[in-house]
């Protein structure tokens, strides 16, 4: 009697064990990142697909896209939309030719000091909401962003305040960024990313907004431009990963939950990380013999005028104006626009 009992309790729990091996959901995702794989970012995006394994227990499997191998950065966003890849790991901002919407999710150049105000906006400002109505229309869901911090610049030449900029060429991200830079006399190109090194070495610009001054330090622009500013000021890329919706969709809840939570960790591994990796950095690049200038208050508020004009010229659609005025009424409560 207890023989056939243990035989049917072990028969009873193989079949549970096999039931449950049959209703394991598996979902696969092709990712690609305008990263490199041995920048900062680029190694904090292997963590992200680590945990997001290893959490799912092997159900999710991401096969990650470094370096734009796949298209161009700023390809990733249709790539991802019409079914090429499966999610965008780039940002909003490359996306301002479709929607100026985009350049208020991208990079809302002027405004957040920090990491952590930008992503309060976005999780506690509304910004979500807000956001996910913007990328639905594109047949895009935005699962997170990551952001790492004012980014520096990489120039040939003196970069020590607002009168450097005049007649000074530098690779700059489509977009807003364009229009405040002209408006401070440099002659901004708008150019991929990943062509920003070849651009430099051969003399066609003398500067890049590239991104974080370490992200800056791996990808070797230091080795060509030997001057750099820091603490940066005048962008803050809310990087995104932004997947196709139909594919999201039909994801079961506890991966689209597993994917959302892992981008969060992301974040604050990302903005804790560049706290300490951009000051390594500075030391290192100063000991290469790297110029590094720290603009002064009244120079930095020239930047922050010319950038709030900007806002309202380039929020040319119903859908960018509501997002200024989003970021408005947050940077208000948050002291740091004046009412």
């Amino acid at each position: 009697m207890k023989l056939a009992t243990l035989v049917a309790g072990a028969f009873g729990a193989a079949a549970i064990l096999a039931g449950t091996t049959a209703l394991a959901q598996s979902t696969t995702l092709r990712i690609q990142t305008h990263y490199a794989p041995e920048t900062v970012s680029g190694k904090l995006a292997g963590e992200f697909v680590d945990n997001v394994q290893t959490m799912s227990n092997g159900e999710i499997a991401i096969e990650m896209f470094y370096s734009s191998s796949v298209v161009k950065s700023v390809e990733t966003f249709d790539a991802a939309a019409t079914g090429i890849l499966d999610c965008d790991m780039t940002g909003g901002g490359y996306q301002t030719g479709k929607n100026p919407a985009f350049q208020f999710v991208g990079d809302i150049m002027g405004g957040y000091s920090t990491p952590y105000q930008q992503l309060s906006w976005l999780y506690y400002g509304g910004g979500l909401d807000a956001a996910q109505e913007l990328y639905n229309k594109y047949d895009m869901e935005l699962i997170g962003w990551w952001v790492y911090g004012q980014e520096s610049l990489a120039s040939t030449k003196p970069i020590r305040n607002a009168d450097d900029f005049k007649d000074w060429k530098f690779r700059s991200p489509p977009g807003m960024e364009t229009k405040i830079f002209e408006k401070l006399g440099a002659s901004p190109i708008v150019m991929d990313f990943t062509e920003i090194f070849t651009a430099l070495e051969t003399g066609i610009i003398d500067g890049a907004d590239a991104s974080g001054i370490a992200n800056n330090m791996g990808m070797g622009l230091y080795d060509i431009a030997k001057h750099a500013n820091f603490p940066g000021f005048h962008s803050m890329p809310s990087d995104h990963l932004a997947c196709n919706k139909a594919v999201f969709d039909a994801m079961p809840e506890h991966h689209q939950r597993i994917m959302k939570v892992a981008m969060e960790a992301l974040a604050l591994r990302t903005a804790l990380t560049f706290e300490k990796a951009n000051a390594e950095a500075v030391a290192q690049l100063r000991t290469d013999g790297v110029n590094i200038y720290t603009w002064s208050d009244e120079d930095l508020q020239l930047f922050r005028n010319a950038a709030q004009a900007t806002w309202p010229e380039f929020a040319t659609t119903p859908e960018a104006k509501a997002l200024v005025d989003s970021h408005m009424a947050y940077l208000t409560q948050l002291g740091l626009v004046s009412e």
